[in-house]
């Protein structure tokens, strides 16, 4: 899950480009992983969700399957219809396992980092993202909090930019390092802005 050296970002366009086993192309910088780690209790934050999704699709497997049972659908083959009550159990056995890793795949990959006048973010678990913005662009930045973030003491930061594609979310943070986030960015952005003009 570590970053691979052959990793590069043009910094002309912040466009991301895989190089294998060449020297690095003139105005690339090789991609490294922004510098902070979201807080550990993402990982609580990240399995609490997946847990809740897979009741739900557990318990969705099961209702069918009484459904099914019950009705006797004709259509279905025989043969389905005698082991109608394995479709929970191989719900169980394809969920559990991905739920149980996904939130510990998260947190080694979502990172991110305030560097002069651009936020830098990774995130992802099975595709990654990085986003770079340019503080200058920014519009609004805000703090939010689902009912697990805020039972755990978590809170997101979103980033918006004029462009649906320049925005960026960073989150499972601590409350208080989101806070201080989206306020520098804020402060930044307008102190920007106000040299602009």
């Amino acid at each position: 899950m570590s970053d691979q050296a052959d990793e590069h970002a043009d910094i002309t366009g912040g466009a991301v480009a895989r190089v294998s086993g060449r020297a690095a192309v003139p105005g690339r910088v090789p991609l490294r992983a922004p510098a902070n780690p979201v807080s550990r209790k993402a990982i609580v934050l990240w399995l609490l969700e997946q847990l809740f999704w897979s009741v739900v699709l557990i318990g969705g497997s099961f209702l069918l399957a009484r459904w099914i049972d019950g009705d006797r659908w004709s259509w279905l083959p025989g043969w389905a219809l005698d082991h109608i009550w394995w479709l929970p159990a191989l719900t169980v056995v394809a969920v559990l396992p991905g739920a149980i890793a996904e939130p510990f795949w998260r947190y080694a990959v979502h990172r991110w980092e305030l560097s002069g006048d651009v936020v830098y973010a990774r995130s992802g678990w099975i595709s990654r993202e990085w986003a770079f913005v340019p503080v200058s662009r920014i519009q609004t930045v805000d703090k939010a909090q689902g009912w697990f973030e805020r039972a755990l003491g978590l809170a997101t930061v979103e980033i918006r930019t004029a462009s649906h594609a320049g925005s960026s979310t960073i989150k499972g943070l601590d409350y208080g390092v989101a806070a201080a986030l989206a306020s520098e960015l804020a402060r930044r952005a307008e102190e920007l802005r106000d040299d602009a003009t």
